[in-house]
């Protein structure tokens, strides 16, 4: 298993891959944004335009690869704004079904958080399903939960969940 961050020409050589991964979470009921069926024209489109934000530097995006295979992702937004550039969220953190149970959620959390340190950043946030077996990861990898927000958004069936905010300050002063 290997862990790569991907610059927008490996991002955009990748894209069948990702969309794989993102309609496999969908299909799974992963609230990811998005709602099931998840066409696969829709997905690659999605992620080639993340391409974009990572040249731009607003996206950093890794893979995890497993004999060649992408099977998990995470990526880290950075804002754009000036009173806001010790802070990136986590977003996308997504591991296939078939690879689930190897400690790949965590590798990638992993790996997001030291990259975001070594880019200057001291504090993390997420927003994640209620009840979702995220939330698990998430606590027990240091993260705190700062609140519930109801009816946030849609899952992939289309019913109103609650989403919880998480936050983690990954470095001081």
């Amino acid at each position: 298993m290997t862990v790569t961050r991907l610059d927008a020409p490996r991002l955009r050589a990748r894209v069948a891959e990702l969309a794989d991964l993102l309609i496999d979470a969908v299909d799974d009921g992963a609230s990811l944004g998005f709602l099931a069926p998840l066409e696969r024209a829709s997905a690659e489109h999605w992620w080639r335009e993340r391409a974009a934000g990572v040249t731009a530097g607003h996206l950093a995006v890794w893979v995890a690869e497993d004999g060649g295979r992408v099977v998990g992702t995470v990526g880290l937004a950075f804002p754009d704004k000036p009173n806001s550039r010790h802070r990136a969220e986590l977003v996308k953190l997504m591991v296939h079904r078939d690879a689930r149970g190897k400690g790949l959620g965590r590798t990638l959390l992993t790996a997001a958080e030291e990259s975001a340190v070594a880019a200057g950043v001291t504090l993390l946030h997420l927003d994640t399903e209620t009840d979702s077996p995220a939330e698990h990861l998430y606590r027990t990898a240091g993260w705190t939960r700062a609140g519930v927000i109801p009816d946030y958004a849609a899952s992939p069936a289309g019913v109103l969940r609650p989403t919880t905010l998480y936050y983690k300050q990954v470095a001081v002063g």
